[in-house]
């Protein structure tokens, strides 16, 4: 599949966004029965009820087809705790990415779709968009903690997020170690650590 592979913008409500929603809930269910090498157009055309000419019009095929769910995922709004503490919602958040991505009914999907990205550039540069997305939303939890004066000014939320998730995502897609609701918890207290220390404030760099 081509670099061009390119995901579809509709004005948001009507028929369009409709067929998207149609195409991303079938790109999803396939995915994740047949992983990448078993997605196909016309699977997806079959499921979702949409001509497949459609689909290589507006989504250039299997490719684009990946990178627009997780499009359409990171479009999806994340629920932040605020406990009123670093530590616990570093803790909070890192326990949820443990918690759906072993929850034997809701991980099989994110997974597949994690994996099926990694296999093409289009799908690589939205799975980047999404992570980036995704921290930069949840970098409200550091910025909270720097306004309450826990974290030095300056604090890189973002990268707080990663430090706190990274560990977590390693077990799952590099080494497929064991992971339990510890591992996860271990991983936002060394984030929460270094935090407080200044290591992530644009200062030290």
């Amino acid at each position: 599949m081509s670099e061009e592979a390119r995901t579809p913008t509709p004005r948001p409500g009507g028929r369009s966004t409709r067929v998207r929603e149609n195409v991303v809930a079938a790109t999803l269910a396939e995915v994740t029965e047949k992983g990448y090498d078993g997605l196909t157009v016309d699977a997806v055309a079959a499921r979702s009820g949409v001509h497949k000419a459609t689909l290589y019009r507006r989504w250039n095929g299997v490719d684009g087809l990946v990178a627009d769910a997780l499009t359409a995922s990171a479009d999806r709004p994340w629920p932040l705790p605020d406990t009123g503490d670093l530590a616990g919602d570093l803790r909070r958040i890192a326990h949820e990415v443990y918690a759906v991505f072993t929850d034997p009914e809701l991980g099989p999907t994110p997974t597949a779709l994690i994996t099926a990205a990694q296999r093409s550039d289009v799908g690589a540069t939205a799975l980047r968009a999404f992570f980036a997305a995704r921290h930069r939303q949840a970098a409200a939890v550091a910025e909270r903690a720097v306004e309450r004066g826990e974290l030095p000014a300056g604090t890189d939320g973002a990268e707080v997020i990663r430090a706190a998730t990274a560990p977590i995502y390693y077990r799952l897609f590099v080494t497929g170690e064991p992971l339990d609701a510890h591992t996860a918890e271990r991983a936002a207290d060394a984030a929460t650590l270094a935090a407080r220390a200044g290591l992530f404030a644009t200062e030290a760099d």
